[in-house]
């Protein structure tokens, strides 16, 4: 453990100016807060927080930082208050302290929803000031460092999948790989310790029997490279446990099978050598095609610059090497950290870092602990591409990312009314998978709004975040206006108009706190029809011997509801405008509307009728038909041209049975009512391919 003269010679090293009394009294303060406080490796605990600040004077923070790290448990863990903290050492100090300290105390009934609450108020104090998070991933490294000492494996192991899942992807988009690595390695090892031991043997094996390969490789590079009048510096290292066993898990293949396990770096003095270093070793050993990769030209969001490719070395040896300065060699080490400029005050979220924005965003939308949890996941853990809009601005995106990913980034506006894109001036569907260096334009109207099925094909977790808000508050909208229709039906049933005070007294006794609520109540049957009638009118909905409950007076029109928001529409039967409709009414689930010929309404004991209709300006639906055709040649496409007559169109086409000489498919078509159906049904029965034609 740090002495405390040698920490502060540590920051004095770095730093001249800082705040030498600062520091003292923050160690003192600390060191009687924790007095005789044990860690669970038997260490006094108050070792703990003074490592934490000794690996943040590697990255020479300033001394509010350092300070903070040393106090960072003193709130949670001592009799210490954020008043003495404040009183001792100042407001910046406190706000960092309280923006660090741990939230155990935090009550959740779920482990999703306490991992989610922290780290919904760690991203808000971290978008405020990013000193926050260096300090935290100082803390979990350290106490990753020490995990270990845990008697618990179960414990272990929730800390060590908190690790790999949040505190690793934060260090990695703020660049600090080392950081990041170095968590990876010990979480893997708690998480999949038979994977760690095997590749740990595995490569100790390689490297007895092998002599010391990276030396003679890295002498043989640095040999080349001085010939061509390039000095650079050389090191070597294999890759690390985990990051072997997420390219086996990746591209599915054997340890055996994994050539590129060794990776170099090469230190050259200026941005010019770096391409010359590059061109050097393409011309000596053969490049592995899709390997090369120019983060100079087109850096990652974190700032992140470096040349990489793989060669194929002494003929069947991959190597991986990354070229770049010494500048951008700190950059890569400590990331952010490395502009820390203790001169200038704090660094805040800038528009280098606008991911932390884009979480706060997320977070702020977020409609429960796993949705948070699933888009902050996305959108800090996946590698990037790069795309542009045609004025020629950079976008990062995940791999696998679509338009819709595209727009959002853009703009929440530009998302919400995307209608289609076009890829390199071609139009292309919004579910297109974006590939590196593609120009994307979006199209879009302002009569557009964010659909369902774009929950299947979005990649980021801010376009899921954004479309998923607006699908809830189009479904609250469209849940309240069917409810209110459903309501209306309800009053004409009652036996006497209502007193001015029948609303507010149903309220009181329906324990509901205002109309919207009725009406959200109605439409979720989370009331019955009967409840409502007795809290408006007593006794209107009694049931005797001689009368029955009031029947529905007329049926409730779907006109101005979206599909599959405030009601669906039943896969079994495919209702289409102008068929004869019920709806099925269950707690909590929007309203299932069916054909009255549907089977499916003979089961369903546990359902509310509703009678429904569709409306005068209701046109448009999906349907579904069974075609029985001859087998023989071009009877499907005499089926497909009498549908394209009709000006229908085919949505999907599943083949179903097969009977000797014939085969009955299952055709999904668009349908403007059931008339427009019911012809088309008469023509392709008069086909001779066709010998029956039935909807299911």
């Amino acid at each position: 453990m740090l002495r405390q003269y040698e920490l502060v010679d540590r920051v004095l090293s770095y730093d001249p100016n800082a705040d030498e009394a600062l520091l003292n009294r923050a160690y003192v303060f600390s060191l009687q807060a924790h007095g005789s406080q044990k860690r669970a490796s038997g260490d006094p605990y108050f070792s703990h927080p003074i490592e934490v600040a000794g690996i943040l004077t590697d990255l020479h923070l300033d001394d509010e930082t350092i300070a903070t790290a040393i106090l960072h448990d003193t709130v949670e863990d001592t009799v210490a208050t954020p008043e003495q903290i404040e009183k001792t050492f100042g407001s910046n100090v406190a706000r960092l302290v309280d923006g660090v300290t741990k939230l155990s105390k935090i009550e959740a009934q779920t482990e999703s929803e306490r991992a989610a609450e922290n780290l919904r108020k760690f991203l808000l104090a971290m978008s405020d000031d990013i000193r926050v998070l260096l300090v935290k991933l100082a803390d979990r490294l350290h106490n990753m460092r020490t995990l270990h000492h845990i008697p618990k494996p179960e414990k272990r192991r929730r800390i060590a999948r908190e690790t790999m899942d949040i505190y690793a992807p934060l260090a990695e988009r703020i660049g600090m790989y080392e950081f990041m690595k170095e968590m990876q390695s010990l979480a893997f090892a708690q998480l999949e310790p038979e994977a760690f031991e095997s590749i740990a043997k595995r490569l100790q094996l390689l490297n007895d029997g092998g002599g010391d390969r990276i030396a003679k490789i890295g002498s043989g590079l640095k040999l080349l490279l001085s010939r061509h009048g390039v000095d650079a510096d050389i090191s070597g290292r294999e890759k690390h446990p985990y990051s072997i066993w997420k390219k086996m898990q990746e591209r599915h293949i054997s340890f055996e099978q994994l050539s590129d396990i060794m990776a170099f770096r090469v230190i050259v003095a200026t941005e010019e050598d770096c391409y010359r270093a590059l061109g050097i070793i393409h011309r000596r050993w053969p490049m592995v095609p899709g390997r090369f990769k120019d983060f100079i030209s087109t850096p990652k969001r974190n700032g992140y610059r470096s040349l990489h490719t793989s060669v194929m070395h002494a003929g069947d040896t991959r190597v991986e090497i990354q070229i770049r300065t010494d500048e951008m060699h700190a950059e890569a080490e400590h990331g952010l950290a490395a502009h820390w400029a203790y001169k200038t005050g704090k660094v805040r979220a800038d528009t280098q870092h606008s991911w932390i924005s884009d979480l706060v965003e997320i977070l702020e939308t977020a409609d429960s602990p796993e949705e948070l949890l699933e888009h902050t996941r996305m959108a800090m853990y996946q590698d990037r591409i790069f795309a542009f809009t045609p004025k020629g601005e950079l976008h990062q995106l995940p791999k696998g990312a679509t338009p819709i990913d595209f727009a959002y980034a853009v703009h929440t506006d530009l998302g919400d009314q995307a209608v289609g894109a076009k890829i390199n001036g071609r139009h292309v569907p919004l579910r297109t998978v974006i590939e590196n260096g593609d120009q994307v334009q979006i199209l879009r109207s302002k009569a557009q709004a964010p659909q369902p099925h774009w929950l299947n094909f979005a990649a980021t977790g801010k376009a899921r975040a954004a479309i998923r808000r607006k699908l809830r508050i189009s479904e609250r909208k469209e849940t309240l206006a069917l409810g209110r229709k459903l309501y209306d039906e309800i009053v004409q049933r009652l036996p006497a108009p209502l007193s001015v005070d029948a609303v507010k007294t149903a309220l009181r006794k329906l324990k509901l706190d205002n109309e919207d609520a009725l009406l959200e109540a109605v439409a979720r049957r989370r009331v019955t029809d009967a409840e409502v009638m007795e809290a408006l009118m007593p006794g209107s909905a009694t049931t005797d011997a001689g009368r029955a409950l009031p029947q529905q007076a007329a049926a409730i029109s779907i006109t101005g509801l979206t599909p599959g928001v405030a009601y669906t529409l039943g896969e079994c039967c495919h209702p289409v405008p102008g068929d004869r409709i019920v709806g099925l009414r269950r707690p909590d689930q929007g309203i299932a509307v069916h054909r009255i010929d549907c089977p499916v309404l003979g089961a369903s004991d546990d359902a509310d009728w509703v009678d429904l209709a569709w409306g005068d300006k209701a046109e448009g639906a999906t349907a579904r038909i069974e075609v029985t055709l001859k087998n023989e040649p071009g009877a499907l496409g005499t089926v497909s041209t009498i549908i394209g007559q009709h000006r229908a169109n085919i949505l999907n086409i599943r083949f179903d049975t097969s009977d000797t000489g014939f085969h009955t498919n299952d055709v999904d078509l668009e349908v403007r009512d059931a008339g427009h159906l019911n012809k088309l049904m008469a023509a392709l029965r008069a086909a001779d391919a066709v010998t029956a034609v039935a909807r299911p």
